[in-house]
Protein backbone atom coordinates (compact mmCIF):
# COMPACT_ATOMS: atom_id res chain seq x y z
CA UNK A 1 0.00 0.00 0.00
CA UNK A 2 1.96 3.25 -1.29
CA UNK A 3 -0.65 5.62 0.48
CA UNK A 4 -2.44 6.52 -2.94
CA UNK A 5 -5.70 5.54 -4.37
CA UNK A 6 -5.04 2.58 -6.98
CA UNK A 7 -3.31 0.45 -3.87
CA UNK A 8 -5.96 1.56 -1.69
CA UNK A 9 -8.93 0.31 -3.58
CA UNK A 10 -6.63 -2.63 -4.74
CA UNK A 11 -6.87 -3.53 -0.95
CA UNK A 12 -10.64 -2.84 -0.48
CA UNK A 13 -11.37 -4.75 -3.83
CA UNK A 14 -9.73 -7.71 -2.48
CA UNK A 15 -11.72 -7.86 0.90
CA UNK A 16 -15.15 -7.60 -1.16
CA UNK A 17 -14.10 -10.95 -3.00
CA UNK A 18 -13.29 -12.76 0.37
CA UNK A 19 -9.62 -12.38 0.48
CA UNK A 20 -7.70 -12.17 4.20
CA UNK A 21 -6.13 -8.88 3.70
CA UNK A 22 -3.02 -7.58 5.16
CA UNK A 23 -1.89 -4.20 4.14
CA UNK A 24 2.24 -3.84 3.94
CA UNK A 25 3.91 -0.13 2.79
CA UNK A 26 7.59 -0.19 2.19
CA UNK A 27 10.11 1.97 3.50
CA UNK A 28 11.98 2.51 0.80
CA UNK A 29 14.05 5.14 0.67
CA UNK A 30 14.97 8.41 3.18
CA UNK A 31 13.84 11.39 2.11
CA UNK A 32 14.71 14.93 3.47
CA UNK A 33 12.67 16.36 5.78
CA UNK A 34 11.24 19.58 4.04
CA UNK A 35 9.85 16.69 1.62
CA UNK A 36 8.52 13.59 3.89
CA UNK A 37 5.21 15.28 4.67
CA UNK A 38 4.21 17.07 1.90
CA UNK A 39 0.99 16.23 1.52
CA UNK A 40 0.75 17.25 -2.14
CA UNK A 41 4.67 15.20 -2.64
CA UNK A 42 3.79 13.07 -5.87
CA UNK A 43 5.88 10.26 -4.45
CA UNK A 44 5.47 6.81 -2.50
CA UNK A 45 8.52 7.48 -0.20
CA UNK A 46 7.57 9.74 2.03
CA UNK A 47 5.74 9.83 5.92
CA UNK A 48 2.89 11.17 4.32
CA UNK A 49 2.29 8.40 1.90
CA UNK A 50 2.87 5.99 4.59
CA UNK A 51 0.37 7.71 7.24
CA UNK A 52 -2.11 7.64 4.12
CA UNK A 53 -1.88 4.17 3.93
CA UNK A 54 -2.30 3.64 7.79
CA UNK A 55 -5.48 5.78 7.96
CA UNK A 56 -6.87 3.66 4.14
CA UNK A 57 -5.81 0.06 6.35
CA UNK A 58 -7.66 1.08 9.51
CA UNK A 59 -10.66 2.81 7.69
CA UNK A 60 -10.81 -1.03 5.74
CA UNK A 61 -10.45 -2.66 9.23
CA UNK A 62 -7.38 -4.75 7.87
CA UNK A 63 -3.78 -4.65 9.76
CA UNK A 64 -0.94 -2.58 8.28
CA UNK A 65 2.54 -2.74 8.29
CA UNK A 66 5.84 -0.89 7.35
CA UNK A 67 8.43 -3.05 5.98
CA UNK A 68 11.91 -1.55 5.77
CA UNK A 69 13.65 -1.89 2.65
CA UNK A 70 16.09 0.46 2.66
CA UNK A 71 18.95 -1.26 2.04
CA UNK A 72 17.88 -3.36 -0.44
CA UNK A 73 16.52 -0.71 -2.35
CA UNK A 74 19.84 1.46 -2.38
CA UNK A 75 21.89 -1.74 -3.10
CA UNK A 76 19.58 -2.96 -6.09
CA UNK A 77 17.77 0.51 -7.55
CA UNK A 78 19.23 3.61 -6.39
CA UNK A 79 23.29 2.60 -7.44
CA UNK A 80 21.98 0.96 -10.07
CA UNK A 81 20.50 5.01 -11.11
CA UNK A 82 23.80 5.99 -10.23
CA UNK A 83 25.84 3.83 -12.02
CA UNK A 84 23.82 3.85 -15.19
CA UNK A 85 23.64 7.26 -15.43
CA UNK A 86 27.68 7.76 -14.93
CA UNK A 87 27.59 5.19 -18.29
CA UNK A 88 25.56 7.81 -20.05
CA UNK A 89 22.25 5.40 -19.80
CA UNK A 90 19.04 6.86 -18.91
CA UNK A 91 17.63 3.85 -16.81
CA UNK A 92 13.85 3.03 -15.51
CA UNK A 93 14.06 2.86 -12.02
CA UNK A 94 10.35 1.97 -11.68
CA UNK A 95 10.70 -1.17 -13.54
CA UNK A 96 14.26 -2.41 -11.41
CA UNK A 97 11.88 -1.87 -8.27
CA UNK A 98 9.34 -4.29 -9.78
CA UNK A 99 11.53 -6.76 -10.87
CA UNK A 100 14.16 -6.74 -7.07
CA UNK A 101 11.72 -5.90 -4.74
CA UNK A 102 8.27 -5.48 -5.46
CA UNK A 103 8.11 -9.13 -6.84
CA UNK A 104 11.40 -10.90 -5.37
CA UNK A 105 12.32 -8.93 -1.79
CA UNK A 106 8.62 -8.16 -1.18
CA UNK A 107 7.66 -11.58 -2.37
CA UNK A 108 9.84 -13.47 -0.38
CA UNK A 109 9.23 -11.67 3.06
CA UNK A 110 5.15 -11.95 2.27
CA UNK A 111 5.51 -15.96 1.75
CA UNK A 112 7.52 -15.85 5.04
CA UNK A 113 4.53 -14.72 7.28
CA UNK A 114 2.74 -17.15 5.00
CA UNK A 115 0.56 -14.92 2.63
CA UNK A 116 -0.57 -17.05 -0.75
CA UNK A 117 0.04 -14.00 -2.86
CA UNK A 118 1.18 -9.79 -3.01
CA UNK A 119 -1.45 -7.70 -4.54
CA UNK A 120 -0.22 -4.13 -5.87
CA UNK A 121 -2.41 -1.51 -7.71
CA UNK A 122 -0.84 -1.95 -11.33
CA UNK A 123 -3.36 -1.34 -13.87
CA UNK A 124 -2.40 -4.41 -15.65
CA UNK A 125 -4.14 -8.23 -15.79
CA UNK A 126 -3.27 -11.62 -15.17
CA UNK A 127 -5.01 -14.47 -17.06
CA UNK A 128 -4.47 -18.13 -16.70
CA UNK A 129 -5.46 -20.60 -19.48
CA UNK A 130 -7.62 -22.96 -17.91
CA UNK A 131 -5.96 -26.31 -20.06
CA UNK A 132 -2.45 -25.22 -20.26
CA UNK A 133 -1.91 -23.38 -16.47
CA UNK A 134 0.48 -20.97 -18.34
CA UNK A 135 0.10 -17.15 -16.35
CA UNK A 136 -0.63 -14.34 -19.26
CA UNK A 137 0.49 -10.75 -18.44
CA UNK A 138 -2.20 -8.14 -20.05
CA UNK A 139 -2.14 -3.97 -20.29
CA UNK A 140 -5.34 -3.15 -17.69
CA UNK A 141 -8.61 -1.85 -19.23
CA UNK A 142 -7.41 1.77 -18.71
CA UNK A 143 -5.29 2.06 -21.99
CA UNK A 144 -4.49 5.61 -20.55
CA UNK A 145 -3.17 3.99 -17.21
CA UNK A 146 -1.89 0.77 -18.77
CA UNK A 147 1.37 -0.01 -16.68
CA UNK A 148 2.36 -3.92 -18.22
CA UNK A 149 5.45 -1.83 -19.74
CA UNK A 150 7.06 -1.39 -16.35
CA UNK A 151 6.04 -5.14 -15.81
CA UNK A 152 8.18 -7.30 -18.23
CA UNK A 153 10.58 -8.69 -16.18
CA UNK A 154 7.84 -11.08 -14.56
CA UNK A 155 7.98 -14.38 -14.56
CA UNK A 156 5.63 -17.16 -14.75
CA UNK A 157 5.95 -17.82 -10.68
CA UNK A 158 5.78 -14.34 -9.47
CA UNK A 159 2.81 -14.19 -12.06
CA UNK A 160 0.90 -17.29 -10.20
CA UNK A 161 1.27 -15.64 -6.67
CA UNK A 162 0.55 -11.76 -7.84
CA UNK A 163 -3.08 -9.85 -8.36
CA UNK A 164 -3.61 -6.82 -10.20
CA UNK A 165 -7.31 -5.76 -8.70
CA UNK A 166 -7.69 -2.80 -10.21
CA UNK A 167 -6.63 -4.00 -14.11
CA UNK A 168 -9.92 -4.34 -14.58
CA UNK A 169 -11.04 -0.92 -13.93
CA UNK A 170 -10.85 2.72 -15.32
CA UNK A 171 -9.23 5.11 -13.28
CA UNK A 172 -12.58 7.28 -13.23
CA UNK A 173 -14.09 3.92 -11.74
CA UNK A 174 -11.39 3.22 -9.69
CA UNK A 175 -11.82 7.17 -7.81
CA UNK A 176 -15.68 6.30 -7.68
CA UNK A 177 -14.83 3.20 -5.60
CA UNK A 178 -12.43 5.07 -3.32
CA UNK A 179 -15.34 7.92 -2.75
CA UNK A 180 -18.09 5.42 -2.24
CA UNK A 181 -16.21 3.63 0.30
CA UNK A 182 -14.84 7.34 2.43
CA UNK A 183 -11.15 6.39 1.42
CA UNK A 184 -8.92 9.27 2.55
CA UNK A 185 -6.97 8.93 -0.34
CA UNK A 186 -9.82 9.40 -2.89
CA UNK A 187 -8.48 12.82 -4.18
CA UNK A 188 -4.77 12.03 -3.35
CA UNK A 189 -2.39 13.15 -6.86
CA UNK A 190 -0.93 10.46 -8.78
CA UNK A 191 2.93 9.64 -7.79
CA UNK A 192 4.52 10.58 -11.35
CA UNK A 193 8.13 11.34 -10.94
CA UNK A 194 11.32 9.28 -9.42
CA UNK A 195 9.87 8.25 -5.71
CA UNK A 196 13.32 8.66 -4.87
CA UNK A 197 14.10 12.58 -6.28
CA UNK A 198 10.92 14.13 -5.15
CA UNK A 199 11.48 17.68 -6.86
CA UNK A 200 12.48 15.34 -10.20
CA UNK A 201 15.83 16.93 -9.87
CA UNK A 202 17.69 14.10 -10.60
CA UNK A 203 20.96 16.36 -11.82
CA UNK A 204 21.18 17.68 -8.20
CA UNK A 205 20.86 14.22 -6.77
CA UNK A 206 23.12 12.89 -8.94
CA UNK A 207 25.69 15.36 -8.21
CA UNK A 208 25.85 14.68 -4.78
CA UNK A 209 25.74 10.91 -4.73
CA UNK A 210 27.93 10.73 -7.42
CA UNK A 211 30.18 13.87 -7.89
CA UNK A 212 33.06 12.21 -9.67
CA UNK A 213 30.62 11.81 -12.97
CA UNK A 214 30.50 15.36 -13.45
CA UNK A 215 33.85 15.79 -16.28
CA UNK A 216 33.99 18.39 -18.44
CA UNK A 217 34.11 17.20 -21.83
CA UNK A 218 33.25 18.25 -25.80
CA UNK A 219 29.73 18.90 -27.62
CA UNK A 220 30.67 17.88 -30.96
CA UNK A 221 28.33 17.51 -34.54
CA UNK A 222 28.60 14.45 -36.15
CA UNK A 223 31.62 15.42 -38.56
CA UNK A 224 33.47 15.58 -35.20
CA UNK A 225 34.04 19.33 -35.38
CA UNK A 226 33.92 20.60 -31.34
CA UNK A 227 30.73 22.97 -31.12
CA UNK A 228 31.17 23.74 -27.36
CA UNK A 229 31.54 22.12 -23.85
CA UNK A 230 29.29 20.27 -21.17
CA UNK A 231 29.98 20.39 -17.62
CA UNK A 232 29.27 16.71 -17.12
CA UNK A 233 27.68 13.59 -19.67
CA UNK A 234 25.12 12.91 -16.83
CA UNK A 235 23.08 16.42 -17.89
CA UNK A 236 21.99 14.87 -21.25
CA UNK A 237 19.71 12.47 -22.77
CA UNK A 238 19.23 11.37 -26.01
CA UNK A 239 16.83 13.30 -28.16
CA UNK A 240 17.36 16.64 -25.90
CA UNK A 241 16.72 19.85 -27.33
CA UNK A 242 17.24 22.27 -24.25
CA UNK A 243 20.28 23.05 -22.20
CA UNK A 244 23.28 22.45 -24.67
CA UNK A 245 24.25 26.23 -24.35
CA UNK A 246 25.09 25.84 -28.41
CA UNK A 247 24.57 28.83 -31.04
CA UNK A 248 23.61 27.27 -34.19
CA UNK A 249 21.49 28.58 -37.39
CA UNK A 250 19.38 25.18 -36.92
CA UNK A 251 18.48 23.17 -33.56
CA UNK A 252 20.19 20.73 -32.73
CA UNK A 253 19.85 17.33 -30.51
CA UNK A 254 21.57 15.53 -28.41
CA UNK A 255 22.29 12.15 -31.21
CA UNK A 256 24.33 10.09 -28.80
CA UNK A 257 26.59 9.95 -25.61
CA UNK A 258 30.16 8.78 -26.18
CA UNK A 259 31.03 7.90 -22.29
CA UNK A 260 34.34 6.53 -23.42
CA UNK A 261 35.58 9.79 -24.79
CA UNK A 262 33.08 11.24 -22.35
CA UNK A 263 31.61 13.38 -25.58
CA UNK A 264 27.86 14.30 -26.24
CA UNK A 265 27.43 14.33 -30.24
CA UNK A 266 24.44 16.35 -31.58
CA UNK A 267 22.98 16.91 -34.74
CA UNK A 268 19.63 17.34 -36.33
CA UNK A 269 16.23 16.17 -35.92
CA UNK A 270 16.07 13.40 -38.47
CA UNK A 271 19.37 11.67 -37.39
CA UNK A 272 17.53 10.68 -34.64
CA UNK A 273 15.22 8.04 -36.36
CA UNK A 274 17.20 4.72 -36.65
CA UNK A 275 15.37 1.58 -37.50
CA UNK A 276 17.01 -0.99 -35.63
CA UNK A 277 18.37 -1.19 -31.80
CA UNK A 278 19.83 -4.32 -29.66
CA UNK A 279 18.70 -5.18 -26.34
CA UNK A 280 19.73 -7.68 -23.55
CA UNK A 281 19.00 -8.47 -20.08
CA UNK A 282 15.67 -9.86 -21.89
CA UNK A 283 12.74 -11.78 -20.79
CA UNK A 284 9.79 -13.69 -22.20
CA UNK A 285 7.23 -14.12 -19.31
CA UNK A 286 6.65 -17.14 -21.19
CA UNK A 287 9.96 -18.78 -19.58
CA UNK A 288 10.82 -20.38 -23.16
CA UNK A 289 13.88 -19.34 -24.97
CA UNK A 290 12.67 -17.80 -28.50
CA UNK A 291 14.82 -19.03 -31.37
CA UNK A 292 13.71 -17.83 -34.32
CA UNK A 293 12.36 -14.33 -35.05
CA UNK A 294 8.71 -13.22 -33.71
CA UNK A 295 6.73 -10.72 -35.18
CA UNK A 296 5.27 -8.13 -32.37
CA UNK A 297 4.38 -4.70 -32.11
CA UNK A 298 7.21 -2.96 -29.60
CA UNK A 299 7.47 0.02 -27.24
CA UNK A 300 10.54 1.92 -26.42
CA UNK A 301 9.42 3.99 -23.86
CA UNK A 302 6.37 3.99 -21.41
CA UNK A 303 4.42 6.91 -23.23
CA UNK A 304 6.07 5.58 -26.11
CA UNK A 305 3.49 4.55 -29.16
CA UNK A 306 3.60 0.51 -29.90
CA UNK A 307 5.70 -0.09 -33.61
CA UNK A 308 5.60 -3.00 -36.02
CA UNK A 309 9.15 -4.63 -35.60
CA UNK A 310 10.51 -8.00 -35.69
CA UNK A 311 11.56 -9.30 -32.53
CA UNK A 312 15.61 -11.48 -33.72
CA UNK A 313 17.21 -13.67 -30.82
CA UNK A 314 20.53 -13.39 -31.24
CA UNK A 315 23.42 -15.98 -30.48
CA UNK A 316 24.59 -13.66 -28.44
CA UNK A 317 22.03 -13.69 -25.90
CA UNK A 318 21.09 -10.35 -26.81
CA UNK A 319 18.09 -9.60 -29.15
CA UNK A 320 17.71 -7.18 -32.20
CA UNK A 321 14.26 -5.16 -32.95
CA UNK A 322 13.80 -4.19 -36.64
CA UNK A 323 11.09 -1.69 -36.89
CA UNK A 324 9.04 -1.56 -39.75
CA UNK A 325 9.23 2.59 -39.35
CA UNK A 326 11.97 4.61 -37.88
CA UNK A 327 11.88 5.10 -34.34
CA UNK A 328 12.77 8.71 -32.78
CA UNK A 329 15.46 8.67 -29.73
CA UNK A 330 16.10 5.09 -29.00
CA UNK A 331 17.70 5.61 -25.84
CA UNK A 332 20.03 3.54 -24.04
CA UNK A 333 19.34 2.33 -20.63
CA UNK A 334 15.41 2.49 -21.52
CA UNK A 335 13.47 -0.38 -21.77
CA UNK A 336 11.69 -2.01 -24.88
CA UNK A 337 8.98 -4.07 -24.12
CA UNK A 338 7.10 -6.23 -26.77
CA UNK A 339 3.44 -7.15 -26.93
CA UNK A 340 1.06 -9.47 -28.90
CA UNK A 341 -2.09 -7.47 -28.61
CA UNK A 342 -2.69 -6.74 -25.12
CA UNK A 343 -0.38 -9.74 -23.85
CA UNK A 344 2.68 -8.89 -23.12
CA UNK A 345 5.34 -11.05 -24.35
CA UNK A 346 8.59 -9.96 -23.05
CA UNK A 347 11.34 -7.27 -23.13
CA UNK A 348 14.80 -6.42 -22.64
CA UNK A 349 17.48 -2.89 -22.26
CA UNK A 350 18.57 -1.15 -24.91
CA UNK A 351 21.90 -1.13 -25.10
CA UNK A 352 22.42 0.38 -28.52
CA UNK A 353 20.59 1.93 -31.55
CA UNK A 354 21.36 1.41 -35.18
CA UNK A 355 20.21 2.94 -38.85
Amino acid sequence: MSGGVDSSVAAGLLIEQGYEVIGITMNLFPLPKEYCLDRDLKSCCGRGAIEDANRVASKLGISHYVLNLKDSFEDLVVSNFLEEYSRGRTPNPCIRCNQFIKFDVLMERARKIGASCIATGHHARIVQDSKSGHFYLKKGMDKDKDQSYFLYTMIQDQLSHTLFPVGLFTKSEIRKRAREWGLPVAERPESQEICFIPNNDYVDFLKKRKPEAFRSGPIVNIEGQVLGHHSGIIHFTVGQRRGLGIAAPHPLYVLEINTPRNEIVVGPNDFLYKKDLLADQINWISGDKFVSPVPAKARIRYKHKESKALVVPLDSGKIRVEFEKPQRAITPGQAVVFYDGDVVLGGGTISSSEQ
